[in-house]
């Protein structure tokens, strides 16, 4: 029968290498296969009640256990330490390693071997990580174009990197795989986008569709210039507004303020669509038809000319 476990104080929270509790004494072999601890890697346990609700940052801190010198916490696993969560539920932990490094796969750990120069090191919370540049660089980089501009765009909304500094870092290095993906996106890149769907609906409306470029987060003054309203996005000289409804809109709450915004840049004279997820992934031509048939009845009320032709 298993040994009743105690739990040192230094093992009660965070994950910890096996052998190394061990080798000092503080468990023993038989009180690991005891129901007090559970096994999260190879030679790395974390105390069971750290699992009531594990989080990105419990795993991180698992594989570092496991990390080789040189190697770093990277990409999506690494913006998420820096502030910006974009990863799937149970996402594993991604990680750079020197290409001479060596690492056994695991279905929670996603390695990518790569130049890792010591200047794209640094430490957070006691993990190595890539620092804010690298990781905007690498996720700047992967494929498929939305989600790289939607890290991108998060990562510099959140004030973790900023744009020239990455355009800078990337100039500096002109030939690593993925630079035309990233130029591409810098060249898109919006710092003021807040949300990841909000990106998306810019990416098809603007480059997708080739719609005119709309202006991020603008403030609507009234005819007096009075503050009438934020906007996602907006086309000033033509009044018409895009918005973005996650979720949180339907708070009674929100809901209500969004009513009396809504009628107050109707009366400022703006015509506002909005649009929910499913609109932006799923109906993404009926969303480009209703916002550029809106462009075209504002540009031929003002006799603008103006091509606006969605592809």
């Amino acid at each position: 029968m298993p040994s009743a476990a105690r739990v040192p104080p230094r093992l009660a929270f965070l994950p910890f290498r096996a052998s190394t509790a061990i080798a000092e004494g503080l468990l023993s072999r038989a009180m690991l296969r005891g129901p007090t601890w559970q096994r999260l890697l190879p030679d790395v346990y974390v105390h069971r009640d750290a699992l009531r609700a594990p989080d990105h940052r419990l795993w991180c801190d698992a594989v570092a256990l496991l990390l080789p010198a040189g190697a770093a916490i990277a990409g999506m696993s690494a913006a998420y330490l820096w502030g910006v969560d974009l990863l799937a539920r149970d996402a594993p932990v991604s990680v750079l390693l020197p290409r001479s490094a060596r690492l056994r796969p695991h279905p929670r750990l996603s390695a990518t071997r790569s130049n890792l120069p010591e200047s794209d090191l640094t430490s957070f919370g006691g993990l190595p990580v890539t620092t804010p540049l690298r990781t905007a660089f690498d996720l700047g980089r992967q494929a498929p174009r939305p989600e790289a501009l939607v890290a991108v765009d998060a990562l510099l909304h959140r004030r973790v990197v900023k744009l020239p500094a990455l355009r800078a870092f990337a100039d500096a290095r002109p030939r690593w795989p993925g630079l035309p993906l990233l130029r591409e996106v810098l060249a898109l890149a919006e710092p003021l986008s807040e949300s990841p769907m909000e990106t998306r609906l810019r990416l098809l409306l603007l480059l997708d569709a080739g719609l005119p470029p709309f202006t991020a987060q603008h403030d609507v003054l009234d005819a007096r210039g009075r503050f009438v309203g934020r906007v996602d996005l907006a086309s000033p000289a033509l009044r018409v507004a895009v918005e973005y409804d996650g979720d949180h809109h339907r708070e009674r709450a929100h809901f209500r303020q969004d009513v009396a915004r809504l009628n107050a840049l109707r009366a400022a004279g703006w015509i506002v669509l909005r649009f929910t997820a499913d609109d932006v992934l799923r109906h993404r031509a009926r969303t480009v038809r209703l916002v550029a048939t809106a462009l075209h009845e504002r540009a031929d009320e003002r006799n603008v000319r103006a091509v606006i032709r969605p592809r």
